[in-house]
């Protein structure tokens, strides 16, 4: 039990990176469809958004102090790493800034339509869940100065609504994902290592595009592999020794699964024994001899085996997750968004939402 509520926390905090492009569609298209320039949009006109309301989707509606919440966690997250001097930085015209508070808009509105999906289901805490969740929202406010709570307009009362949602949220992920049969074979997960020796068939013009050898210059090119493979099979001179001289990808060694390498190289590698060398391959990249290292990384596998769970988790989750979004109608408070800010006056919280989360939830 404990290491399955690890894996749905890693699971719903990951969701804003598996699920990305079906936020940009279906939630993040809020911006445009609000304001009515995405068509077929579904705005809620029934209810006017308060002053301190960014969003409502769905029956749910999504304040300034719960933006606040994510939004500090997120710029702490970033200051601790990579100081304060982060925030000065741009790429082609866009703010990290502004970056970061798209993606906790992102962030605010796929946890509240995953709460959304939970209560359509008929789920609920337990008793236990919901002292956990005042228990944390107490442990937060504990961590912040009154003076920050003030300013803010945070509560303990908003904030174990807060986490309930996200406990709520993770119960939906695991709803929709409990029948994911976990047992994945060593065969479909293997990780195997290889060294290599690539000669290339293409060069870059400036403008970066890739440009194809002539027959007779990728002639001279395969010819140059069949004598490196006979030098690496009489074994005079190892094979890195090889690669260092004729190679022309400075990275020698490869670990990879099925599906990750180039279909031309992952057929040949995978038939492979160790110690052995292949004939010359050809890929898009050029001609390799290839090196087997390793048939079986059994560490390296057993790590593609949670990836593996992870993907086909996501996936399924995704499905209904899309279907589910596409039914609730959304609306962005464009004057109260463009009103939240990151703090730089030197009162930023020190409390982490996701942290104290785990603190209570994750090891219970």
């Amino acid at each position: 039990m404990r290491r399955r509520k690890r894996l749905l926390r890693m699971a719903i905090r990951l969701l804003p990176i598996v699920l990305a492009l079906i936020l940009i569609v279906a939630l993040f298209g809020f911006l445009l469809k609000s304001c009515g320039k995405g068509k077929d949009a579904k705005v809620l006109i029934t209810k006017t958004l308060g002053k301190t309301d960014v969003f409502r989707i769905g029956d749910e509606i999504c304040t300034t102090p719960e933006i606040m919440v994510f939004l500090t966690t997120t710029q702490s997250e970033y200051e601790k790493v990579y100081g304060k001097a982060i925030w000065n930085t741009s790429q082609d015209g866009v703010t990290l800034e502004s970056y970061v508070k798209e993606k906790v808009l992102e962030k605010a509105a796929q946890i509240k339509s995953t709460y959304l999906l939970a209560k359509s289901k008929g789920l609920e805490l337990t008793d236990e869940e919901k002292r956990f969740a005042q228990a944390a929202a107490k442990d937060y406010c504990g961590q912040i100065g009154a003076s920050q709570r003030e300013s803010l307009g945070l509560t303990e009362e908003l904030l174990q609504k807060l986490y309930e949602e996200y406990a709520l949220a993770n119960k939906a992920y695991l709803s929709v994902t409990s029948e994911i049969n976990p047992e994945i074979s060593d065969d479909e997960a293997r990780i195997i290592t290889i060294e290599h020796i690539l000669i290339r068939t293409s060069t870059r013009d400036a403008e970066g595009n890739r440009v194809e050898f002539l027959t007779a210059e990728k002639n001279a090119a395969y010819e140059e592999a069949t004598k490196i493979r006979e030098e690496a099979i009489a074994g005079k001179k190892s094979f890195e020794d090889l690669a260092a001289r004729y190679s022309e990808d400075p990275a020698l060694t490869y670990s990879f699964g099925k599906g990750e390498m180039d279909p031309a190289i992952e057929t040949v590698a995978f038939q492979m024994e160790t110690g052995e060398i292949s004939g010359v391959v050809e890929s898009e990249s050029g001609y390799h001899v290839i090196k087997c290292i390793s048939t079986f990384d059994e560490e390296e596998t057993q790590e593609n085996k949670k990836k593996i769970l992870k993907e086909r988790q996501d996936e399924a989750f995704g499905k209904e997750y899309e279907a589910f979004v596409e039914t609730l109608a959304k609306k962005l408070n464009e004057s109260a968004w463009d009103e939240v800010e990151l703090i730089h006056d030197g009162t930023l919280p020190g409390a982490d939402f996701f942290e104290i989360y785990e603190k209570f939830f994750d090891e219970k």
